[in-house]
């Protein structure tokens, strides 16, 4: 691949402009014209699929098969796109009350203008491509900033769309943190962000000087309540396979379980069972298992392993490699692996003794992306639901609802703002102006000075016909 320069805040500027210019000519407002960019958008990534799969696992040698299910989502939110945007871009016509009649009401969606899409490193298909369908539905120009961290799949990104886009509709914008920054404040009109809680104060604090509206998918801490009566074996095989999926470098794998003290070693013996299942006796070896994305998070993992290790613990940080891990944790508030984000294979246990103490636990804390609970119990799964909150909340299953292109998708307080997937996606990169439209041949009674109704009259004429 031909590596493309990185832009600068000259460039940066220059693309906003041009970009902005191009979106007030009117050519991406038409429905049909956004259904043929999502079209273009389908066939670049079916031309590019091998290379794309090439490109991810260049970067952490993440499996060809992790890497195709990114690809899929994303060509079933286009479809989706495709098929459903003549109904999403549709004029909502609002019911008006008799004593505004003659007149209607309506709300019509209409493009932001320029969109920013800053995207992160551990899905760097889907995580890009994903809001990039919804601010093209929805009738933006879109400027793509993939992450740095990931470069060989940025690169393979920029390339494929240069080659199937004009730079004035959709683009890719190469470089690190000056550069998001860069396209923030010259401004654009709307700013899409997955990361880290901590950038994504940073990024709403910049769009903010410019009161440019923000989505902010963030991360956190999600939890795994496992009650004292499910069966276990299905309940280690989930667990297990969201926190080596990617290994663990998904916002929303269990960060860490919950279990009642008198199950945690056989929970611990199903997870070893399942890691020899999954990938063999020599992990390091399986083709099955990615990589950490780089030196220095295989670092921040590796001081995460530290006290009671039950299950694994092996780093190899010349190969980016850390194994499976389970750690017995006794004291939650000091562990190092209980004080922000795991990102990665390592996974903290706490027991409980009560439900009660489970759930008070998880709600001390910051409201995570997502809250798993795994039992069998109607009722306590309804508890739960009700008594804590957070972005989403998956029973007896972990990570799967991201898949659902018509389930939003979306944290809450900590773990984010905002949600997308399906027509959600073309709600938040649009503007719904309200529109009323009144005849000039009727006038309302008692409208305008001096008032000759009593107050009294008033409430009952409003009491009536409001």
């Amino acid at each position: 691949m031909n590596t493309l320069p990185a832009a600068s805040p000259t460039s940066v500027q220059v693309l906003v402009n041009r970009q902005r210019n191009f979106y007030r000519t009117g050519a991406t407002r038409p429905v049909e014209a956004r259904q043929e960019q999502l079209k273009t958008l389908r066939q670049a990534l079916e031309a590019w699929q091998d290379r794309l799969l090439r490109a991810v696992h260049a970067d952490f040698q993440k499996p060809r098969q992790e890497v195709f299910l990114e690809i899929g989502t994303v060509l079933e939110e286009i479809d989706k796109a495709i098929k459903l945007l003549p109904t999403w871009a549709r004029t909502r016509h609002i019911s008006t009350p008799i004593m505004h009649k003659p007149s209607s009401a309506m709300q019509v969606p209409e493009p932001l203008g320029v969109a920013l899409v800053i995207s992160p490193w551990n899905y760097p298909i889907n995580l890009a491509l994903v809001p990039v369908v919804g601010a093209i539905a929805a009738g933006n120009t879109v400027i793509l900033k993939p992450s740095e961290l990931s470069p060989v799949t940025s690169q393979a990104l920029s390339e494929m769309v240069a080659e199937y886009f004009p730079a004035e509709w959709f683009t890719v914008a190469l470089g690190g943190p000056e550069v998001s920054q860069a396209l923030i404040v010259n401004p654009v009109d709307y700013v899409f962000f997955t990361g880290s809680p901590h950038v994504g104060k940073l990024i709403m604090a910049s769009a903010a000087k410019n009161l440019v509206p923000v989505t902010l998918e963030l991360g956190g801490k999600s939890p795994v309540i496992i009650d004292d009566k499910v069966a276990l074996d299905p309940v280690a095989r989930r667990v297990l396979w969201a926190k080596t999926f990617n290994a663990g470098q998904t916002c929303l794998a269990g960060d860490y379980v919950l279990i009642p003290h008198s199950r945690k070693a056989e929970f611990y013996q199903k997870i070893q069972e399942g890691i020899g299942e999954f990938f063999g006796k020599n992990i390091e070896e399986s083709r099955d298992f990615a990589r950490i994305i780089s030196p220095k998070n295989v670092d921040r993992l590796a001081a995460m392993i530290v006290g009671n290790v039950v299950v694994g613990g092996k780093v190899n940080a010349s190969a980016r490699f850390i194994e499976p891990t389970v750690i017995e944790v006794d004291d939650p508030e000091t562990h190092p692996s209980m004080q922000e984000e795991i990102f990665g294979p390592i996974l903290p246990v706490i027991g409980y003794d009560s439900i009660e103490e489970a759930l008070a636990f998880v709600n001390a804390r910051p409201k995570p992306l997502s809250l798993y609970l795994f039992s069998d119990s109607s009722k306590l799964q309804k508890r739960v639901q009700q008594e804590t909150s957070s972005g989403s909340f998956v029973i007896n299953d972990l990570i799967v609802q991201a898949a659902l292109s018509d389930l939003p998708f979306g944290g809450v307080g900590n773990s984010g703002m905002s949600s997308y997937h399906g027509e959600k996606s073309f709600e938040i990169f649009s503007h719904f102006k309200s529109i009323m439209k009144r005849s000039l041949l009727v006038e309302t009674p008692f409208r305008f000075p001096p008032y000759k109704a009593s107050l009294s009259l008033m409430k009952t004429i409003m009491r009536w016909f409001g």
